[in-house]
């Protein structure tokens, strides 16, 4: 398992080990900043990797920028790099020469367009990308709109097209992607978490004012052909409601297939905590199949 470690210069994607998926050893950074000047001299993490061609291919979030000490949680752009490796565990050789895709100007991805889940379907590679804009209203006021595309190509260590329109409405306030194949019934789905805004009068001591934004819950996308989503077929399948332990803020959903079950790893502060530091790592079930609403 890939995840953020939040480190005393800064957020680095880390490496973690299992057998059972409870119990795990720590194995530390696998990537590190980049020099200054560079897209991620200020952070390097969440890193997506796919196996092809005899190698390990890792897309990652870098970023230049992060907030002041001592959390230097990553800050905008969110920018998709490439790093290579013979095996999962590395040593990770980074690829700057090659650039995976560019941000947009006036586009759905103008502020973010960092890495997903990839799939190989239909002779080629799609990548679920997290995407967003930002507007800047003055006076310190930054409404930020969040959703997801999807990128393609033929060549992992080439360039990506990335689709016109996104997968699903900004409105949804969705990012980072985990996808799971139900053969049972031939349906794609689509793990995501939601982001959340605090409301007026909201009593969360370690926030200074509302507005402030949270991973507030996973939420699933339901398809038969992963090029295509209608973002109607959709559900929440954890939050505040179900979660033992954590209940405001849960975020970054990854799936795997363990026998007759599908387990979701995530990340959570507990408690009514909504912070980006802190976090801990949960492990949610359901059993398989997966049986979408219109299909019961």
């Amino acid at each position: 398992m890939t995840y953020d470690g939040a480190g005393p210069k800064g957020w680095l994607a880390c490496l973690a080990t299992s057998r059972d998926l409870v119990t795990w050893e720590r194995l530390g950074p696998i990537l590190d900043f980049g020099e200054p000047g560079s897209p991620d001299s200020a952070t390097a993490t969440y890193g997506t990797t796919f196996q092809h061609g005899g190698k390990w291919h890792m897309f990652y979030l870098g970023s230049p920028n992060a907030s002041p000490a001592p959390d230097y949680v990553p800050m905008f752009p969110y920018l998709t790099l490439k790093a290579e490796a013979d095996s999962p565990e590395g040593p990770w050789r980074k690829r700057y020469d090659i650039t995976p895709w560019r941000l947009g100007p006036g586009t759905y991805y103008e502020a973010t367009a960092s890495p997903g889940r990839i799939i190989e379907h239909g002779g080629e590679f799609l990548q679920f990308f997290s995407a967003s804009v930002s507007r800047d209203f003055g006076r310190g006021f930054i409404e930020c709109k969040r959703t997801l595309g999807i990128a393609r190509t033929t060549n992992l260590d080439g360039s990506w097209t990335l689709d016109a329109e996104p997968l699903a409405p900004l409105d949804d306030q969705i990012e980072n992607s985990d996808l799971y194949y139900e053969e049972a019934n031939g349906t794609w789905f689509l793990f995501t978490n939601h982001i959340g805004i605090l409301p007026d009068g909201a009593a969360m001591p370690e926030v200074a004012e509302a507005g402030t934004e949270y991973t507030d819950a996973v939420w699933v996308y339901w398809t038969k052909d992963p090029n295509h989503w209608d973002p109607k077929n959709k559900a929440v399948v954890l939050d505040g409601q179900n979660c033992t332990w954590s209940k405001q803020c849960i975020g970054l959903p990854g799936v795997v297939k363990v026998g007759d079950r599908l387990a979701m790893l995530y990340d959570a502060a507990g408690g009514d905590s909504v912070s980006h530091m802190r976090r801990s790592i949960g492990l949610a079930w359901i059993d398989l199949p997966i049986i979408p609403p219109d299909q019961t």
